[in-house]
């Protein structure tokens, strides 16, 4: 099993032996780039490091990969328009390339490098995250159901 996440058409493909689904996703807004506090999506071969929210419901919010308690509704984005909304569940991601996206100023670890839910009425497949990848939650509960820690994710 495996993800490719194509910048350029905003469009994760997972593949496995079932077969392969697209989906459409939101990168940074700043474009594709690797160092640390670029907000761009860092690029090249990574690993899915840690499965977070297995159990929560649809539309939970997270700060600090910790659930708040809080649903997110529109009136909740509504009052606090600033929030950098990470909703739903998370994939955490690790780079696989020391000096590139692994280790140093470059780690997409220690980026805090998610692919994570946003509010739905508010996405667009087209780059407007903070160097995250986000998704449509529905569609990320399905990817997350699919993959296990280690999945490799390439990011091109």
């Amino acid at each position: 099993m495996s993800i490719l996440i194509n910048i350029e058409k905003q469009e994760l493909v997972f593949s496995s032996d079932d077969g392969t689904v697209r989906w459409p996703v939101s990168t940074a807004t700043r474009g594709a780039g690797e160092a640390k506090g670029s907000f761009c999506t860092p690029r090249g071969e990574h690993v899915i490091r840690a499965r977070i929210g297995a159990d929560c419901p649809i539309n939970s919010v997270f700060v600090g990969r910790r659930p708040t308690g809080e649903i997110y509704t529109p009136a909740l984005g509504r009052a606090a328009p600033e929030r950098d909304w990470i909703l739903t569940r998370i994939l955490w991601l690790s780079g696989r390339e020391p000096g590139f996206n692994r280790y140093g100023a470059c780690d997409t670890l220690s980026r805090y490098i998610y692919i994570h839910g946003t509010p739905d009425e508010a996405f667009e497949a087209v780059p407007q995250s903070h160097g995250c990848i986000r998704m449509r939650n529905a569609d990320l509960i399905a990817l997350f159901e699919r993959v296990v820690v280690g999945t490799p994710v390439l990011i091109s």
